[in-house]
């Protein structure tokens, strides 16, 4: 456990976990999304005028959504704050339209806790066609360089060493990354010449896991924020040679949320009309607010206490039950998550505090991931 991070985190304004990992196939933070107004190749969804304005309600929790490619990342959280009638929405690391995978959705109190999703390690599964690399680095860009040639399976796991730890990656053209001002993805579009500066980033993990004769080879990678999975394809190509695209790619780690907790957009359509009739409840659906804290120690207090940390005052700690640690905790109060707090010089300080009234996760929610 790293409690520095989680500092960092949490000094981090709810709008700063928006910033900029809008421009995938990356991983980078969400600021911008690189296929949505400002792209021209993104579709712009209809708006929907003809439908009667719901009452909006308190929902907290995490819904992992199985984005199903085509659906940008901004409209797939519309649709489930609609679904949910929720108040407040965001999501914790955009996913590309052409991407599928792991789309994390905090609903109410969970988008305090996005920051700490944000951090975390992710896991790709991609698809490189080689011969061509396209200004995009995917299959919707210009074709820019192209090449007979086409790597080995020997080739391509013998290069792979140089680009797992941490490395200087430079990003995308069509990125979110402000150039001077301006988005690097609206240069590009308008015909400008983009020059971004290498960037340091941490691959954990990256392998082939096949390499047919159609010309495609598929690679799973885990890594670190700010990492790009399409400079990746990119850089692969050109040192062997024979340039490549990212063709595929499905997302199915994000943090703490794997592959088992994402749910399809059918199924949660269907529950949200099975409990639209009585029959069931969009809190199976949620998974508790605390989950996007698994890296962080829990600690339990009194209700004296958290009554004091609710109101934003600072608690003594004493005695022999009181911890010796300092750095992040998560506070709960039998049992139900109170706050985000520090622990310095005997004293336990709020930093941010949960109020979950309204329609939380259903019990057991949390016993299921285990």
């Amino acid at each position: 456990m790293v409690t520095t991070a989680a500092n960092r985190a949490i000094e981090q304004q709810t709008a700063d976990s928006h910033d900029a990992e809008k421009n995938n196939f990356s991983d980078t933070r969400n600021d911008g999304e690189r296929r949505t107004n400002n792209d021209p190749r993104h579709t712009k969804q209809p708006r929907q005028n003809n439908q009667p304005r719901r009452d909006k309600r308190d929902v907290h929790g995490w819904v992992i959504l199985d984005k199903p490619i085509g659906m940008t990342s901004t409209h797939a959280v519309a649709i489930l704050k609609r679904l949910f009638q929720a108040k407040r929405a965001g999501h914790a690391g955009t996913l590309d339209p052409l991407a599928s995978g792991g789309l994390p959705i905090a609903l109410g109190e969970a988008t305090k806790t996005v920051p700490f999703v944000m951090d975390g390690r992710k896991r790709y599964r991609f698809t490189v066609a080689w011969g061509e690399e396209r200004d995009t680095d995917d299959t919707e860009g210009r074709v820019v360089r192209s090449s007979e040639l086409r790597p080995s399976a020997d080739a391509i796991r013998a290069l792979l060493p140089q680009f797992t730890g941490l490395i200087e990656q430079i990003p995308p053209q069509y990125s979110a990354i402000k150039v001077q001002g301006e988005r690097a993805y609206d240069l590009a579009r308008d015909g400008e010449a983009v020059e971004l500066k290498p960037r340091p980033v941490e691959i954990h993990e990256l392998t082939l896991v096949e390499h047919g004769d159609n010309g495609q080879s598929v690679f799973e990678a885990e890594c670190g924020k700010g990492t790009y999975v399409r400079a990746l394809a990119r850089d692969i190509g050109r040192i062997l040679g024979c340039f490549g695209h990212i063709c595929a790619l499905r997302r199915t780690l994000v943090g703490p949320f794997r592959e088992t907790d994402m749910i399809p957009l059918e199924e949660l359509e269907a529950l949200c009309n099975r409990a639209a009739s009585g029959e069931g409840s969009l809190a199976d659906a949620l998974l508790p607010v605390e989950t996007a804290l698994d890296d962080i120690p829990a600690l339990a207090v009194t209700r004296a206490d958290a009554a004091r940390l609710h109101r934003g005052q600072a608690v003594l700690l004493r005695g022999r039950d009181a911890p010796n640690s300092s750095g992040t905790v998560y506070v709960t109060v039998a049992g139900r998550l109170l706050a985000l707090a520090e622990i310095g010089n005997g004293e336990l300080i709020p930093k941010r505090v949960f109020n979950l009234t309204g329609l939380t996760a259903s019990p057991g929610r949390s016993n299921e991931r285990v």
